[in-house]
């Protein structure tokens, strides 16, 4: 890993394209306080399934590869995260372990939040915390869907097609 000098989220300029980056300025100038940016190079795990969450990942550049590990030891590859998501989230929110592993399919820049700083935060920052929820909201939704395609072997999408 290799920090990197602290980049402010106010000059990215893909910055109001992802959701929990389009903040008002006084939150994204807090946000700015308490995230580090670092460059992790390909094949680094940023965090791994069942160690106890430190904080949140928000991507900045590059893209990680988000597993799960059957009793077995078999791996599997749940999606592929890209730029402007937010990593750990539900596990550092929670205070459960991550229930994923996400390691580096390129390099990568990074944003890392301590968990306490992100709690502080969104105490503080009344519409980050909104957002925060929305994107929780949106994680259960894909979960929901992918359980329904597994299960019922097809999507809402194909269903909704046949009811109307």
């Amino acid at each position: 890993m290799e920090s990197v000098i602290q980049q402010s989220c106010f000059d990215c300029v893909l910055r109001p394209d992802r959701l929990f980056c389009d903040l008002p300025s006084d939150a994204l100038q807090a946000f700015d306080g308490i995230k580090s940016v670092s460059l992790y190079p390909r094949g680094t795990t940023l965090f791994r399934e069942g160690h106890a969450a430190r904080g949140v990942f928000v991507l900045c550049e590059g893209r990680v590869k988000l597993s799960v590990c059957s009793e077995t030891g078999k791996r599997l590859t749940l999606r592929i995260a890209g730029p402007g998501e937010v990593l750990g989230l539900s596990a550092s929110l929670s205070s459960r372990p991550y229930e994923v592993t996400a390691e580096t399919l390129e390099n990568v820049r990074v944003a890392v939040v301590k968990r306490k700083d992100l709690l502080r935060f969104l105490r503080d920052h009344r519409e980050a915390c909104l957002q925060v929820v929305s994107l929780l909201s949106q994680d259960l939704h894909t979960a929901y869907d992918r359980v329904r395609s597994i299960g019922l072997g097809r999507s809402r999408r194909s269903r909704a097609l046949r009811v109307h």
